[in-house]
């Protein structure tokens, strides 16, 4: 602790409070009122959004305006829950005197800081609960359903659920023991046909493309099953190809546009956040320079 030395030569001992400037009644109230006001909106929020979404086809809102009304919401949320939080936190505590103003005012804005930073935290830590239990319940009634289907699978057909257990060596396999001509074995075991069939479109799925031969033999299968002739069972290939390809850059589309939602939700998120702490520090600020100036007026009224 440092001393200051008089003129004289006497040490005079600081002045120095011994109350912390740090008053923590007024910083939980208003952490509450922030806390209280965005479950509310929040609620408020996740109602009518319920309203834009619809499992009919052509009756719900774009992903995209779902998106970005929810972000728009978010934001309103944070700032006025912010800013009420901030204004009681000032309003509400006690009068620091002996102090200069420029230190009223920091402790003023530290206060409605940390009375953001507590609610902030409590709500974060309350959806992250929330969609934990969420994904929880929905992954639990997805593994019952998955049970359920892979019992009934399994009673319906065991053979075929064991060839697909490896399924890029019984791509090879298959190729090692492919035939000439496809359509004996086509017509005396639809069903391994059909599994190999299964195969090659998922091996070129993970490979990206599917090689030319093997395109000629899946002709010469559809030819041998359909009674196509074979220039038409390879257009019919090609057909269905383009198809599983035209659907694999739908599904990177929208993964894709999924990516760049989450990526501007969160910049935004991230600029809300911040904005939410300045409005709650002005807020406390505000709030605790009108209760000084509510505390002067009546101490000159008094007679």
């Amino acid at each position: 602790m440092s001393v200051s030395v008089t003129d004289s030569g006497e040490v005079v001992a600081p002045v120095e409070s011994s109350k912390s400037a740090m008053t923590w009644g007024p910083i939980f109230a208003g952490a509450a009122a922030a806390i209280g006001v965005s479950l509310i909106l929040l609620l408020l929020g996740s109602g009518v959004g319920l309203t834009m979404v619809s499992p009919w086809s052509g009756q719900s809102s774009s992903l995209g305006t779902v998106g970005i009304t929810a972000a728009i919401w978010l934001v309103v949320v944070q700032w006025l829950s912010s800013g009420l939080g901030g204004y009681i936190t000032g309003r509400l505590r006690t009068k620091w005197a002996a102090v200069h103003t420029d230190e009223v005012f920091f402790r003023d804005t530290a206060h409605g800081f940390i009375s953001w930073a507590l609610a902030t935290i409590f709500v974060a830590g309350f959806l992250a609960s929330s969609l934990t239990s969420l994904a929880g319940a929905g992954a639990q009634a997805v593994g019952s359903a998955a049970q359920a289907v892979g019992s009934t699978a399994t009673v319906a057909g065991t053979a075929a659920a064991s060839s697909a257990t490896d399924l890029p060596t019984a791509y090879f396999t298959d190729a090692l023991l492919r035939p000439d001509q496809a359509k004996a074995q086509a017509t005396s075991n639809d069903a391994a046909a059909t599994s190999e069939v299964s195969r090659i479109l998922l091996n070129g799925a993970a490979q990206g493309q599917i090689p030319e031969d093997d395109k000629a033999y899946l002709a010469k299968i559809v030819a041998s099953r359909t009674g196509l002739s074979e220039a038409d069972a390879r257009t019919r290939v090609d057909t269905v190809l383009k198809r599983v390809d035209d659907a694999k850059v739908a599904a990177q589309k929208a993964a894709d546009e999924a990516r760049k939602a989450a990526s501007t939700t969160a910049l935004l998120g991230s600029l809300s956040l911040l904005i939410g702490a300045f409005i709650a520090s002005a807020a406390a600020a505000f709030g605790g320079s009108q209760r000084d100036e509510e505390e002067d007026l009546l101490v000159r009224s008094r007679p």
